[in-house]
């Protein structure tokens, strides 16, 4: 039986199942997802458009475009960022999920973290070594 994820936004007023499983998993220090998520880095896992289902609260997802090819998707209640995807190009077809907005727990089988040279100051890691996450 394939497993199925459930995940919410923080207010609960946006929920939504995964029928597959977050692939690609990496953690981004990029600026664009920093700034959105308001935190030193932001973990995504994404999945095939068609494997996202919303099972409620389509009304209250807001889209924005943060560049010209990238948008992102947020609850107009609390403000959780809860997925963005490519416009146009290679990976149109797929979508990525703000892993904090999981409820239904899993382990990342791989994980990465990406755009290091663009990371904050304020938060060290061991040398050589960003932290390792179970998702």
């Amino acid at each position: 039986m394939k497993e199925v994820y459930l995940g919410s936004c923080l207010c609960a007023a946006v929920t939504y199942e995964l029928s597959a499983t977050p692939k690609s998993v990496s953690h981004c220090h990029c600026r664009q997802c920093r700034k959105s998520h308001g935190a030193a880095f932001a973990s995504y896992g994404s999945v095939p458009r068609n494997a996202l289902r919303l099972l409620s609260g389509a009304n209250s997802i807001k889209t924005y475009a943060s560049s010209e090819a990238v948008l992102r998707e947020f609850c107009t209640h609390c403000g959780s960022t809860l997925f963005w995807s490519r416009s146009q190009g290679e990976f149109a077809d797929w979508v990525s999920i703000a892993l904090g907005t999981l409820d239904t727990p899993f382990i990342a089988e791989k994980q990465k973290h990406v755009h290091l040279d663009s990371a904050v100051h304020w938060c060290s890691y061991p040398p050589q070594k960003p932290p390792s996450c179970m998702i």
